[in-house]
C-alpha cells in the first residue's frame, strides 16, 4: 500500500510539472529558450548564435522540429566573413537520441534567404566544423536534406585558389503539377585557379547524405577553357553515391580535365563529346559518347573505378577517320609543328628545301608525367583510317596504352604503312626524371611505290621496305629521348624497280641524260637499298649505306646527329657501264632535318672539268677523257651488306 502510495505521488507530481510546463509555454511561449540556447552555443563552439525573432518547437519523437526567425551564425575570428549563415527564417527537424549522443543531426534544414559563407584555412581549419579549432571532422552537422529559398552561398579556400559565389532562387510552379517548384542557381568566381562560371536549375530538396532520393540537376558551366553541360540526376550531393546524367564536355586540351578530375589525360587539341554519365558504388563510367579531337572523330567509352591503391582508367576508344596532325600534342609536338613538317617535307620534294615554321622537327614538349603516380590506366584505341599528307601513306593505327606505377607502355602498336605494317612497343619509364624510354620498331612490306611519287612516266616502284629500329634513351620529351639515345637501325629495301633517270642524274651521266630525255625515262632493276646506322648518345653512325641498281651503285658514310638535328651523308658513284660523258662528283647531303641540303662537290667537278679544258687545248677529242666514266661497278652482295659486313 505504501509503495502504491508512492507511486500514485510521484505520478500526481510529474503531471503537475507536465501542465507547468504546458502552461509556461502557452502563457511566455518558446521565446524564454534563445538565450540558454545562445549561451550553450556559445560555450561548445566560442562563437556567437544570435536569434532576433520568434522561436518555435514542435515537440515529436524521434524528430522534434525547431523553427527560428532572424537567426545569425557567426564565423571564427581567422575567416574573411563576420557570419556563416544570416537567414530570414530557420526550420529543421533534430535526431534527438543523436543529440542526447552529442552528435546534431538533421534530417531536413529549411532556409529563406540565408547567406551562407564557407571558407577553410590554409593550416586546414573549416568553419563548418563546430569545435572550437575548426579541425574535428566528427564536430559538423550532419544534414540529409536542404531547402532554399532564395539566398547566397559562398565557398573560399585561398590554399587551393578557389572562390565561389552563388545565388538561388525558386522556380514558378507549373500549372498543371503537383511537384515541388525547383530552384535556379548561378555561380562565378574561380576553382583551382581557373575563372568559374555556372548556371542552371535543380529540384526543390537538395539531397545532401539522402542516399534514397535522387536529385535532379540540370547544369551548364565554364572552368578555365574547360565547358560542361549535364542533365540527369544525383544521388548524395555529398557523396555523390549514384550518378544517372547526359553528359557534354568541350575544350581546348583533355589534360586541362586533371584540375576537375584529377584524372592525367594526354595532351590534345581542341575536342567536344557527349556521352551518359554513370556512377555505381566506386566506379564511373562514361559510355556511348561520340565526339572528336581536333579534326578525328572518337567514340567508345571510358571507365574509372577507385578504392584501389590509385584510380584504374579502364577505356576502348574508336576513330573512324583520324588526322595525322591530331596526333602531335600527344606526342609533344608543338601546334601546326606537324604540319609545317608536312609542308617542308612535301615541298621540297617538289621544288629544293623549304624551312617550315620551326627549326627544329622532333616535338620536343615535355611530358607530364608527374601526373603519372596518380592513376593506373588500360586503354584500346584503334583508328579505322587515317586521314594523312600524301608523304605518309598511313592507313590505320591500334594500339593498347598501359600505365602502371608510372610505367607507360604502347604494346603492341601497329600502324598501317604504304601496304605494310609498322609493329611497335615503347616503353615510357616515369619513375625516373628524365624518363627512361625504350622503343623496338619493326617495318614489314612497306610498298615503296606508295612512299615515294610515281616518275614522269607514271612509273612506280614495285620494291618493299623492312627493317628493324632498337632505341633506349633518356629525356622528358620525344626529342631529348632521340638526342641521348642508343642502339640500332637497320633497313633494306629489296627487289622491284626503279627511274635510269634518277639514277644517272644521280651519277652525273650527262650523255646518258641527254638520250634519256630525247627517247624516254625507262625502269631498271634495283636491287637492293640498304641503311644501317649504329647509335650512340644520338649521333647515327652510318656502318652502311648502299643503293646498287643494275647501272650504278651509290655507296655511303658519315653520320646523322639526333640532338641537333643535323645531317653528314656522303654518297659515292659507281657506275657499272662506261658513260662517255660524266661529271661524276660526291653527293653531299647537309643542312638539317627542317632544311636539308644536297650538293656535288663543286671542287671535283671544276677539276673534271678544267682537265677537259686543258686537254682540249692540245687535241679537242682529248677534252672527253676526263668526262668519261669508264666503269665497271660490279652488283653488290645485298645480304652481306644487310648484315653490316663490306
Amino acid at each position: 500500500m505504501i509503495l502504491l502510495r508512492a507511486l500514485k505521488w510521484l505520478a500526481s507530481a510529474a503531471l503537475a510539472l507536465v501542465i507547468v510546463g504546458v502552461l509556461f509555454i502557452a502563457l511566455f511561449g518558446w521565446n524564454w529558450l534563445r538565450a540558454p540556447l545562445e549561451r550553450q552555443v556559445l560555450a561548445q563552439t566560442g562563437r556567437a548564435l544570435s536569434i532576433q525573432g520568434d522561436l518555435g518547437v514542435h515537440p515529436g519523437w524521434p524528430w522534434p522540429r525547431v523553427q527560428a526567425r532572424q537567426v545569425t551564425f557567426a564565423n571564427p575570428a581567422w575567416a574573411a566573413q563576420a557570419h556563416m549563415l544570416q537567414a530570414d527564417e530557420v526550420a529543421l527537424s533534430i535526431h534527438l537520441p543523436q543529440l542526447l549522443a552529442r552528435r546534431l543531426v538533421l534530417s531536413d534544414l529549411h532556409l529563406v534567404k540565408p547567406i551562407v559563407f564557407l571558407e577553410q584555412h590554409r593550416d586546414g581549419r573549416k568553419t563548418w566544423l563546430l569545435d572550437r579549432n575548426q579541425q574535428d571532422e566528427s564536430a559538423r552537422i550532419d544534414i540529409d536534406r536542404l531547402t532554399l529559398d532564395q539566398g547566397v552561398i559562398g565557398f573560399e579556400d585561398v590554399a587551393s585558389q578557389t572562390s565561389i559565389r552563388a545565388e538561388l532562387s525558386s522556380l514558378t510552379k507549373p500549372a498543371d503539377s503537383n511537384a515541388a517548384p525547383g530552384i535556379s542557381f548561378s555561380a562565378k568566381g574561380s576553382y583551382k585557379g581557373l575563372p568559374l562560371v555556372a548556371k542552371g536549375t535543380g529540384d526543390s530538396v537538395l539531397a545532401l547524405r539522402d542516399d534514397s532520393t535522387p536529385f535532379g540537376l540540370t547544369i551548364d558551366t565554364t572552368v578555365g577553357h574547360t565547358h560542361v553541360r549535364a542533365e540527369g540526376h544525383i544521388t548524395s550531393l555529398l557523396k555523390f553515391s549514384s550518378i544517372d546524367m547526359q553528359l557534354a564536355l568541350s575544350g581546348d586540351n583533355l589534360n586541362q580535365l586533371f584540375t576537375l578530375t584529377g584524372i592525367a589525360f594526354p595532351a590534345t587539341r581542341d575536342y567536344v563529346t557527349h556521352g551518359h554519365l554513370l556512377r555505381q558504388g566506386n566506379t564511373v563510367r562514361y559510355e556511348s559518347f561520340t565526339g572528336r579531337v581536333g579534326t578525328s572523330d572518337l567514340s567508345g567509352w571510358i571507365q574509372v573505378k577507385t578504392g584501389g591503391k590509385r584510380p584504374l582508367l579502364t577505356a576502348d576508344l574508336v576513330s573512324n577517320r583520324l588526322t595525322l596532325e591530331d596526333l602531335g600534342p600527344v606526342i609533344g609536338a608543338h601546334p601546326g609543328k606537324v604540319q609545317a613538317a608536312i609542308k617542308a617535307v612535301e615541298q621540297t620534294g617538289a621544288a629544293g628545301a623549304v624551312t617550315p615554321t620551326s627549326k627544329r622537327v622532333m616535338p620536343d614538349i615535355p611530358f607530364k608525367f608527374a601526373h603519372w603516380d596518380t592513376l593506373d590506366a588500360e586503354l584500346k584505341f584503334s583508328a579505322q583510317s587515317i586521314r594523312q599528307a600524301s608523304y605518309m601513306p598511313l592507313e590505320a593505327l591500334s594500339t593498347h596504352l598501359s600505365l602502371k606505377d608510372s610505367v607507360l607502355t604502347l604494346d603492341p602498336l601497329r600502324f598501317g604503312v604504304a601496304g605494310g605494317q609498322l609493329m611497335a612497343a615503347i616503353t615510357l619509364d616515369g619513375r625516373h626524371n628524365p624518363i627512361q624510354a625504350k622503343a623496338q620498331l619493326q617495318l614489314q612490306r612497306l610498298a615503296l611505290a606508295k612512299l615515294l611519287p610515281a616518275d614522269q612516266q607514271g612509273n612506280a616502284s614495285t620494291s618493299q621496305i623492312g627493317g628493324q629500329i632498337r632505341l633506349a634513351g633518356r629525356g622528358n620529351s620525344v626529342g631529348s629521348m632521340l638526342a641521348h639515345a642508343d642502339g640500332s637501325v637497320a633497313l633494306l629495301v629489296s627487289g622491284g624497280e626503279i627511274s635510269q633517270m634518277t639514277m644517272e642524274k644521280a651519277g652525273l651521266h650527262l650523255w646518258e641524260i641527254f638520250r634519256l630525255t630525247l627517247t624516254g625515262d625507262k625502269q631498271i632493276k634495283l636491287r637492293c637499298a640498304v641503311a644501317n646506322f649504329d647509335v650512340k648518345a644520338g649521333d647515327m653512325q652510318a656502318d652502311t649505306l648502299l643503293l646498287d641498281t643494275e647501272v650504278t651503285t651509290l655507296l655511303g658514310r658519315g653520320h646523322i646527329d639526333l640532338a641537333q638535328e643535323k645531317l653528314d651523308l656522303t654518297l659515292n658513284q659507281k657506275t657499272k657501264n662506261t658513260s662517255p660523258l660524266a661529271l661524276r662528283s660526291p653527293i653531299h647531303i647537309s643542312g638539317n632535318f627542317a632544311k636539308p641540303v644536297i650538293r656535288v662537290d663543286p671542287t671535283r667537278m671544276a677539276a673534271r672539268a678544267l682537265g677537259a679544258v686543258a686537254l682540249g687545248v692540245i687535241n679537242p677529242l682529248l677534252a672527253l677523257i676526263p668526262l668519261v666514266d669508264a666503269g665497271p661497278g660490279q652488283d653488290s652482295d645485298c645480304v652481306q651488306w644487310l648484315q653490316g659486313k663490306k
